[in-house]
């Protein structure tokens, strides 16, 4: 897929508060214009075939209509929708084999280079270290851990040869409006290692979002992650 154009054309499936972030970002973006934004009801398709690129952060439902939405036009999707289903994610694998698809939980760069950096020290540190992955979010998030607390312990996981989260312990705190802070530590008898991230606004996972569509503008079909986005050289 060869990007035909010299501004790249973005539709957001999803009008609340993370479609308008993004459409705020969007304007900030000299390669980059805004085709419109799609809520329920409304039609997704034409607004697809329009851009060049779909930003997802919609809900599950809204999802499965995009994941169509892109198959059919053949068209790259970035996602950002936690909680999707077993069988929902097998669809999104199913569609990444005809489009290139960015899908994250947490679409924050920073995240994106705590993941890289934990599953670093993970990988050297081995079983010798206890893992303990402490993260607080805002009174409304109902999952606990979080999605991006469970893709740390994931990567922690992968990294010293365990299934699922392995051995990470979790501890999570809801608080106020917090949008999200996560910290990673690694202890052994002797010794304790902390990486830590913190989120001051929602802005960040918009501004992530930006940076994943123009990057998988052109890509080959296939399913990508973050970190993809910012360590594939």
């Amino acid at each position: 897929m060869s990007q035909a154009h010299s501004v790249i054309r973005v539709a957001i499936a999803g009008a609340g508060r993370m479609g308008q972030a993004v459409a705020a970002g969007l304007e900030d973006q000299d390669d980059m214009e805004l085709v419109g934004l799609w809520g329920r009801g409304e039609d997704l398709a034409s607004l697809v075939q329009a851009a060049d690129v779909l930003i997802d952060f919609s809900l599950p439902d809204g999802t499965m209509q995009a994941l169509d939405a892109v198959a059919n036009y053949g068209k790259p999707l970035v996602c950002g929708v936690s909680g999707l289903s077993d069988t929902q994610m097998v669809r999104l694998d199913e569609v990444a084999r005809t489009v290139p698809i960015v899908y994250d939980r947490n679409m924050s760069l920073g995240v994106a280079v705590l993941e890289h950096s934990v599953r670093e020290a993970a990988g050297s540190l081995g079983m010798d270290f206890e893992v303990k992955i402490s993260e607080v979010h805002h009174v409304h998030k109902k999952d606990a851990p979080s999605g991006t607390a469970l893709k740390l312990g994931e990567a922690v996981a992968e990294a010293r040869g365990e299934q699922g989260t392995g051995s990470v312990k979790f501890e999570s705190e809801r608080r106020g409006e917090v949008p999200g802070d996560h910290e990673v530590i690694m202890r052994s008898p002797t010794e304790s290692l902390s990486f830590a991230h913190s989120v001051t606004t929602r802005q960040v996972f918009a501004d992530g979002a930006i940076r994943a569509a123009r990057w998988v503008t052109g890509k080959p079909p296939g399913r990508f992650l973050m970190r993809d986005v910012l360590f594939d050289n």
